[in-house]
């Protein structure tokens, strides 16, 4: 999707502009459709993508991406948003939370041994490494 929404903008340095933000200032990008772009560390205070305010522990909050964030010649790109339209994560309840735990042990519990093993079981197998060993190394042995 980044080849055709950068298609015909052009990410040339000298083909930039000032753009107007929303707070009164201006900031070095391109305008695409309306939309502000801005090439890596160009983009202006106050905006941020996605995982930007998940470690902040904020969410979008329904607002729509402001400008977008390019680089790698449009190759890579990313949506910005607004921090003071973005509203805090919700947290999570006690239940979700014991929810979370009890999926997690399902996770770590062998198929075979019903062991709890302090890794994720593969759910290609199924089984921890020590069920795995032995008949890896039965079908070594009769290879051989």
């Amino acid at each position: 999707m980044a080849g055709t929404l950068m298609e015909r903008a052009s990410l040339h340095p000298a083909r930039s502009q000032w753009i107007e933000l929303w707070n009164g200032k201006y900031a070095l990008g391109w305008d695409h459709h309306g939309t502000p772009v801005f090439r890596y560390r160009w983009a202006p205070g106050g905006l941020a993508t996605r995982r930007q305010l998940r470690a902040m522990r904020m969410c979008p909050g329904g607002q729509e991406p402001y400008a977008l964030l390019v680089w790698r010649n449009g190759q890579r790109w990313a949506w910005l948003y607004r921090l003071d339209l973005a509203k805090p994560s919700r947290t999570a309840s006690p239940a979700q939370l014991n929810a979370l735990d009890k999926a997690m042990q399902a996770r770590r519990t062998c198929g075979q041994c019903y062991q709890v093993a302090d890794y994720c079981i593969p759910t290609s197998d199924g089984r921890c490494v020590d069920c795995q060993t032995p008949a890896y190394a039965d079908s070594y042995a009769t290879a051989a």
